[in-house]
């Protein structure tokens, strides 16, 4: 089995040798570590996120996307290090972060509409067990009206296409009204238009200010959607904005051989949609 590095954890003094993050940054990764039975997933993690960007994570699978949004979020417990959001614990400010999870994580077999879905972004406003007032409802349709659900309000969600369910999910992240937001492939399984109607979403949650930073499989699609990256396996290759970090030397260490594979299969799809034969 294999186990945590043997080299040692990072020392209070290595800690306060590193440099400090700015309270105004909206997510700031300090050293964190995250081992499940002692088999590494995140090692030594440091991220500071920019403020009113898209950003991209991006990494094979295994290398710890996933574990790092739920670490942030306090869904995960880590090994070591520390995360902050506006230099505080997510605890005091969860009503600021929004999440849009993995569709396939969901049941959508439970019996809930899909404007019940999206009141749901307003529960940190309503109170736990208090009735869904007028008001709320109506910022919830909004809210579906914004992805172009709002004629599905009465739907039940299992009645809903994979398309339309990712919809109501980043309805309910938009009800809310966060000042971030974390998404876990949003755009994994849409079809084309869905897909363009996210984007979208993010360009004007971009232009409100707010910070959305999104687990993304598609690599090639990286520069066109994206502002800044996060290549990540284990362990943080390279972040920053897309025009400086995106580079094949990059990808290469995130990706290894498998980024060959990737390339290839991307050329062959496009000689494919020119009419060459391979």
């Amino acid at each position: 089995m294999t186990t945590l590095p043997t080299h040692r954890r990072p020392s209070e003094r290595d800690l306060s040798a590193r440099p400090e993050h700015s309270p105004d940054s909206p997510l700031s990764v300090h050293a964190l570590t995250v081992a499940y039975r002692r088999k590494p997933v995140l090692w030594d993690i440091e991220y500071e996120a920019p403020i009113g960007r898209l950003v991209a994570i991006v990494g094979p699978n295994g290398a710890g996307k996933t574990t790092l949004i739920r670490t942030c979020l306090g869904l995960i417990r880590p090994a070591a290090g520390r995360v902050e959001f506006w230099g505080q614990p997510y605890r005091r400010v969860r009503t600021r972060v929004g999440y849009v999870p993995q569709r396939e994580s969901v049941d959508w077999d439970f019996p809930v509409s899909a404007l019940d879905v999206a009141a749901m972004g307003r529960y940190a406003k309503i109170g736990w067990c208090r009735p869904v007032t007028r008001s709320h409802k109506a910022a919830a349709m909004h809210a579906l009206g914004r992805v172009g659900m709002d004629r599905f309000a009465t739907r039940q969600i299992s009645q809903l296409s994979g398309g339309q369910q990712q919809r109501v999910f980043l309805a309910r992240a938009l009800a809310q009204e966060a000042d971030m937001y974390f998404m876990d492939e949003p755009l994994a399984g849409v079809d084309a238009a869905t897909e363009r109607a996210i984007i979208e979403i993010l360009r004007e949650l971009r232009g409100e200010g707010k910070t959305v930073i999104v687990v993304h499989h598609d690599i090639q699609t990286v520069p066109e959607y994206f502002d800044d990256a996060l290549l990540l396996n284990m362990r943080v290759v390279a972040a920053g904005p897309v025009s400086e970090v995106f580079t094949k030397q990059n990808l290469q260490a995130t990706y290894g051989g498998r980024l060959t594979l990737l390339a290839d299969a991307a050329e062959a799809l496009a000689r494919a949609g020119r009419g060459e034969i391979p």
